[in-house]
């Protein structure tokens, strides 16, 4: 487990000290947007899925060239190899996506998301809350199980964070075969919008 929780802090540090190289923050406040950190890296628990997650927020109307411009900025980086974009303003997301690969020092390739969205997106602040909820839930066997089951679980074969987050919180799963029937049990459809209830000392 020692070696498993070294690897997680390891890109846990990694993965920060690419957003402060890239600059990521400030192409986006450049064009008057500002950024807010999500997934397993707000949550501390990013493992060995090389990923990093940003949800952008810009007041609205949300101007597609403002978001153009930022992306611009970011690709221009050397280290950036591919950088993908997707409108889904008219979709149940509400957001423009961009999706940068960017290859580190040791040849490792780390996905970087940048969701950008209005401010007065129904989806504004809300994997923010997910992401802290989580945070403020866990123990530290969740928070080793929870790593455990990433660390064990084939590159090949994904399951969202929020899945596994809520089959070893919720379903107290421990194991890869317990994790595997509670998938079936459970399929993840669409946007998941499960968080964990909050601790009695949370306000």
């Amino acid at each position: 487990m020692k070696t498993i929780l070294a690897l997680a802090a390891g890109n846990q540090q990694r993965a920060r000290e690419i957003i402060r190289e890239m600059g990521l923050h400030e192409a986006w406040q450049a064009v008057g947007a500002r950024t807010e950190e999500v997934g397993s890296l707000r949550s501390g628990l990013l493992c060995k899925h090389l990923d990093i997650d940003l949800h952008v927020y810009s007041p609205t109307p949300l101007r597609v060239e403002r978001s153009f411009a930022a992306a611009a900025r970011i690709a221009a980086h050397p280290r950036i190899r591919r950088m993908e974009y997707a409108n889904l303003l008219d979709a149940e997301d509400r957001c423009l996506e961009w999706h940068a690969q960017y290859e580190d020092h040791d040849g490792r390739l780390w996905q970087i998301d940048m969701i950008h969205m209005a401010e007065g997106s129904p989806w504004a602040g809300y994997f923010e809350r997910v992401a802290d909820r989580i945070a403020a839930t866990l123990t530290e066997e969740t928070h080793e199980a929870i790593l455990r089951l990433k660390y064990e679980t084939p590159d090949e074969e994904h399951i969202p964070g929020i899945a596994l987050y809520r089959a070893v919180i919720e379903g107290s799963v421990r194991s890869r075969a317990e994790l595997k029937a509670w998938l079936q049990a459970n399929p993840v459809e669409g946007i998941v919008t499960w968080m964990p209830e909050p601790n009695r000392t949370e306000p």
